[in-house]
């Protein structure tokens, strides 16, 4: 298992300021998420203030998704023997600077630039937060750990958005992204009072990036969290017309249900962190079955109000349990080499994030919103039977 950082003590003991800490990276982790995502619902405002297309708009989800993929695995490497507590506080600073470029954007080209330094920010604060947390705790606690951290990563694909898109409604969309930058500050600001110094136990080589991609079992996780993410997001990123042309639920109705959803998916967290600090592959297999009934059933069973209501919730539920369960299954895979494996699992996170809105678009495009949800069940299921032909670490 990891090598917790023994600034801790010898003793089976966390001070509550460790807990803050965790709980800091959380937040962080639930601002930069919310940062690559947040465009999603003020697509059509920006669209007609910076005359472009909503298709061309959506640059601003793709975009970033793409670079926090590449910048995710070499970041670490990169950054050699570098305190991570900078390298996080650095990161943190960029996104504030990137979202109040965007606040202060006088044409889309500049937006671009501003979404491309978020990604940058995303893959990197990403893919080390995940294996800094558990270094503050003693190994009893890191499943503990990495759930809060994770925490919010699912609070932000889930709340973030519907946040994001009410503040930009009752104010501007400029001021949608000058909240974010402010909250960002407020991260800075705790995570130089709470965080300690967390020197690099050992640079990250290139070459250790390829090594583990050759450990069957990362390469397990990696293939798992590419087909989750991408499935749901494929289905996801649709949600709006899913749930008014297949429910009838009125178009008023959806922000507040995906709050409703946001919920459900951070108890979905809480509940499969704890199944998976003891039996990591039940976790994700019990993921990825609900998560492919749900999307099956969908066009079945929720054509109306209340079977999408529920089935939106199961929904959230179940894939509230996805990032822990996949991070656990790579901490477990990859005990003395975290920083690598996690990288790779970032790259894949936010690379089929990126695929799976697009592959969903041309699917909902060419066939319809019925094809998407079912091809997100398919993928979904595709995961338990990768996970059942490879032994957990």
């Amino acid at each position: 298992m990891i090598t917790a950082e023994r600034a801790v003590g010898a003793e089976d003991r966390v001070s509550p300021k460790r807990w803050f800490a965790v709980v800091a990276v959380a937040v962080g982790t639930f601002s930069v998420v919310t940062a690559e995502q947040l465009p999603v619902g003020l697509l059509t405002s920006i669209g007609h203030a910076l005359g472009v297309s909503e298709g061309t708009a959506g640059l601003m989800v793709t975009v970033p998704g793409l670079v926090a993929s590449a910048t995710a695995p070499l970041l670490p490497v990169l950054i050699g023997r570098l305190d991570r507590r900078l390298v996080l506080l650095a990161l943190i600073t960029l996104m504030v600077a990137a979202n109040v470029l965007s606040f202060a954007a006088p044409n889309f080209p500049v937006l671009v630039v501003s979404r491309f330094l978020v990604g940058i920010s995303i893959g990197g604060f990403w893919s080390l937060a995940a294996g800094l947390a558990v270094r503050m705790v003693p190994e009893r606690y890191v499943p503990r750990a990495t759930t809060i951290a994770f925490g919010g990563a699912t609070a932000a694909n889930v709340l973030g958005v519907p946040a994001g898109t009410l503040i930009g409604g009752l104010t501007d969309w400029r001021i949608a992204f000058l909240s974010l930058a402010g909250l960002g500050l407020a991260v800075v600001a705790a995570l130089v009072l709470l965080l300690p110094p967390l020197p690099a136990t050992e640079p990250v080589r290139l070459r250790a990036l390829p090594e583990q991609f050759r450990n069957p079992v990362v390469r397990t996780g990696v293939l798992a969290t590419g087909l989750l993410v991408g499935g749901h997001m494929a289905a996801f990123t649709f949600i709006s017309p899913i749930l008014q042309n297949v429910s009838g639920i009125g178009e008023k109705a959806v922000g507040p249900l995906l709050l409703a959803f946001g919920a459900a998916g951070i108890v979905g967290t809480f509940v499969t962190g704890a199944l998976a600090g003891r039996r990591v592959r039940t976790a994700i297999i019990t993921v990825s079955l609900a998560l492919a009934a749900i999307l099956a059933l969908f066009p079945l069973a929720g054509g109306t109000v209340y079977g999408g209501v529920a089935l939106l919730i199961v929904w959230g539920l179940a894939f509230g349990g996805v990032p822990v369960s996949v991070q656990t299954w790579i901490l477990k895979a990859a005990p003395g080499a975290t920083e690598p494996a996690t990288a790779l699992n970032t790259s894949m996170f936010n690379l089929a994030i990126a695929l799976g809105a697009l592959s969903g678009g041309v699917i909902v495009d060419q066939v319809s919103t019925t094809a998407v949800l079912w091809t997100g069940a398919a993928l979904s299921a595709l995961t338990s039977l990768t996970i059942l032909r490879t032994r957990p670490a």
